[in-house]
């Protein structure tokens, strides 16, 4: 795909480090479905932890690599596991670096979905909340609709990629709900 044929270019956040997570499978599943003209970028979340002493013009260079790849999406694709029922410290701490700079962050009015997985039933929906809680104070715009949640996330999952063509489905849908709003 070109750039002169990408509608939109979507980026794509796990909210787990490991190699072979389920949000990383997610969002590869998703990127593999995404229709002709979207493209999606997903990006490791392996920052310093957020300190205001190096937040300035100086900060590491992931961080401002974060903060342009943001800038730069037409919206953020975020899928979070649920641990301990929240959300994970490296996603928390990759959204208080992309909060930054105050007043300025790039997440300012940005469609973003949030896409919670769990091997529970449950879909890491209490994770999803407080996903959703931090963006509403930044504030992000978040997709409206249906949240996107997903039980039983390891059985959906085939060559470390979603699979389930159900889920796909309604996920695209929130994804082009998102879409429609940039």
């Amino acid at each position: 795909m070109t750039d002169a044929t990408v509608r939109a270019k979507l980026l794509g956040l796990p909210g787990s480090l490991r190699s072979n997570s389920n949000s990383l499978a997610v969002l590869r599943g998703l990127q593999d479905a995404l229709p002709a003209g979207v493209s999606m970028d997903i990006r490791d979340l392996r920052l310093p932890l957020y300190d205001q002493d190096i937040d300035n013009p100086d900060a590491p260079a992931e961080v401002h690599a974060l903060r342009q790849a943001i800038a730069e999406a037409d919206g953020v694709v975020i899928v979070t596991p649920e641990y301990n029922y929240g959300m994970p410290g490296v996603l928390k701490n990759a959204l208080d670096w992309a909060s930054r700079p105050y007043g300025k962050s790039a997440l300012i009015g940005k469609p973003v979905l949030v896409i919670s997985s769990s091997p529970a039933f449950t879909g890491g929906v209490r994770a999803h909340q407080q996903v959703n809680d931090t963006l509403l104070a930044l504030p992000a715009r978040l997709t409206a609709g249906p949240q996107v949640v997903i039980g039983g996330v390891a059985d959906k999952i085939k060559d470390g990629k979603l699979a389930d063509e159900a889920v796909l489905k309604f996920s695209l849908g929130a994804i082009d709900r998102m879409l429609a709003t940039k």
